[in-house]
């Protein structure tokens, strides 16, 4: 082993070297922030993450119940109120990239969250009204007979989940990026302050969610939706004051122009110069590529060495005669791209397979909010001779399980890993998803062998099972999500460079909508092969007629094909500005040390 005092990015043999070199990467704080305030640090947090609280108290009070909410409301069959929900949830989940292109590009992320409260708002306030006003849901069943809900009635439904993912569109990218920059990240205590503020971040969601699976849940389900719906909309009202209240201590950073036009023009610059011999490596060619100083009041705090990986987009950042004006600046952004924003494609574009593979990761997590919330309505939900667990509150075991889990993970198993690894996470961001997606993959064939036993113990009159024996499928969803959903976000937030840190969550936010869409396919596929000719469909209304199992083992196999598909692309991917294999580079605590294996 050999410990090195500087970066391997920068000294290896196999890197091209640049036009000019930077000797100082970091940008003081205050060249980044426009208004020319001090960090707000942690007087900003309060504001801040009591806004991500209570709007996120109002968002998953909405999703948590809504399958129950279709079912008896709505009076929809479980596959139709399934397909709504996973569509519903892939266009709440792409709108995020939407979001981070309008806030990085034009909007700045405070007033993109600004904007997107308002709409989150108005749209909780509109799903408040379809459980209150008569006309605007079916009438309650009567006689044995149930009506569907009107056109009228599904449309405005409809129309209130759009108004709602219109707000978690602008909401959900600039949240956690708009936190990080009320902080110095040139300073230890602003890297400290950074740190902690992503602990408090999942802290908070966990709570939110264990408060949401438990008393919201509980109000709609036994008390009144209109009630359940009502309170989650107040706290968006509250979201809303408290984080204009804290207008006076946020930093601003304004937006640079879209990252996706620097994308393009590095795509088109290494086409129009796709016959340009690059130079030779042997060679001394200081003068071949164009990398300017960092500009003052860029948010970007390092540059990126020119890598050899994929070198035929390194033609977009060759000098060629005329592409310079005496000042050094580039004549034609459109023939001449820097090596930053060279390296800044690169980066796209070797998250992509991890990220495309990561999709099929998370369907069986979806099944969660949706047949999971349908076998817990047909199992025995009592607690006492009086009280009777709602459907919905069995999700906190999941929840539960990663408050539990993530704090031992942090403080046993990450140092004992630690010692066999010599990597500062105990393992890498790709080796804690790969954990995760095994673990999603053992719930769903756990989840398929107890929905086996509860089905057939309900027809042979053996009555129904207690709802707890969902336990265990809830349990490894827990772990898949502690490895799989926090490594994704670790990962993405790793990768990108700075000022792409919101495309990185908007990107996240995609794999499920994504994985919604692949889960839909699935249950429609299911659906419509299953059933006629006699034959009883597998996702029936009626659970004990079906073959649900059937459908879970499904979604198992197709996670555990893709599972070794993410481990083909994990052992291929290279860790941004790096030119070896990602899993053979282990990060020391120095961010300027490496410990080569």
């Amino acid at each position: 082993m050999e410990v090195e005092g500087h970066s391997k990015a920068a000294s290896s043999p196999t890197k091209l070297r640049c036009l000019t070199d930077d000797d100082s990467p970091k940008l003081s704080i205050s060249a980044q922030r426009s208004s020319g305030r001090k960090p707000g640090g942690w007087k900003s947090m309060p504001y801040i993450l009591g806004n991500e609280t209570f709007e996120r108290l109002a968002s998953m009070g909405l999703i948590a119940n809504f399958m129950v909410y279709l079912i008896k409301v709505y009076h929809m069959d479980q596959v139709s109120a399934t397909t709504l929900i996973n569509v519903w949830t892939g266009v709440t989940n792409f709108l995020p990239l939407l979001g981070a292109f309008l806030s990085d590009a034009y909007v700045g992320r405070y007033w993109t969250i600004a904007v997107a409260s308002v709409f989150s708002l108005f749209g909780m306030a509109s799903m408040t009204l379809t459980a209150w006003l008569p006309a605007l849901h079916p009438p309650a069943c009567g006689g044995g007979k149930c009506e569907g809900p009107t056109p009228f009635q599904m449309g405005f439904l409809i129309m209130s989940l759009c108004v709602v993912s219109i707000g978690s569109g602008g909401i959900r990218p600039c949240s956690i990026p708009f936190g990080v920059d009320q902080f110095d990240p040139t300073t230890d205590a602003g890297r400290k302050g950074i740190a902690s503020f992503y602990n408090w971040y999942y802290a908070t969601f966990n709570v939110v969610l264990v408060v949401t699976l438990t008393i919201v849940v509980y109000i709609q389900d036994s008390v009144s939706w209109v009630l359940g719906y009502g309170i989650p909309t107040a706290l968006m009202f509250c979201s809303i004051v408290l984080f204009f209240m804290g207008t006076h201590v946020y930093v601003f950073i304004k937006p640079e122009g879209s990252v996706f036009t620097g994308l393009v023009q590095v795509a088109v610059a290494a086409y129009r110069k796709r016959k340009v011999e690059l130079p030779s490596l042997e060679t001394n060619h200081r003068t071949a590529f164009y990398d300017p100083p960092l500009e003052p009041g860029s948010v970007v705090l390092s540059k990126l060495p020119l890598t050899d990986q994929f070198r035929f987009l390194n033609k977009a950042a060759v000098v060629m005669e005329k592409e310079l004006n005496p000042d050094g600046k580039r004549t034609n952004k459109w023939n001449l791209s820097t090596i930053q924003q060279v390296e800044e494609f690169k980066c796209l574009i070797r998250v992509a397979p991890i990220w495309v593979t990561g999709i099929l990761s998370l369907t069986p997590m979806l099944q969660q909010a949706t047949f999971s919330i349908s076998q817990a309505l047909l199992m025995d939900r009592r607690i006492g001779p009086n009280f009777h667990i709602p459907p919905a509150s069995i999700i906190v075991i999941s929840f539960l399980t990663i408050t539990l889990f993530v704090p031992i993970y942090d403080r046993f198993l990450v140092p004992f890993l630690r010692k066999f690894t010599h990597h500062q996470n105990g393992i890498t961001q790709l080796q804690r998803m790969a954990v995760g997606i095994l673990f999603a993959v053992l719930s769903m064939v756990i989840a398929g062998l107890i929905e086996m036993a509860r089905r057939n113990q309900a027809n042979a009159g053996g009555g129904s099972m207690s709802v707890f024996w969902l336990t265990p499928q809830f349990f490894l969803m827990g772990l898949c999500e502690a490895f799989n959903i926090i490594g994704q976000i670790e990962f993405f937030n790793k990768e990108f460079p700075e000022h792409m840190r919101t495309m990185g969550n908007a990107l996240s936010s995609c794999s499920i909508a994504l994985s919604s869409y692949v889960s839909t396919a699935l249950v429609l596929f299911v659906h419509g092969t299953t059933g006629g000719d006699g034959r009883t469909d597998w996702l029936a209304d009626d659970l004990n007629k079906g073959r649900l199992d059937y459908f879970y083992y499904i979604v198992a196999a197709t996670a555990f094909f893709n599972f070794f598909l993410f481990l083909y692309c994990a052992k291929n991917y290279r860790y941004k500005g790096k030119e070896s294999n990602s899993e053979l580079d282990f990060e020391l605590a120095s961010s300027d040390k490496k410990l080569e294996v």
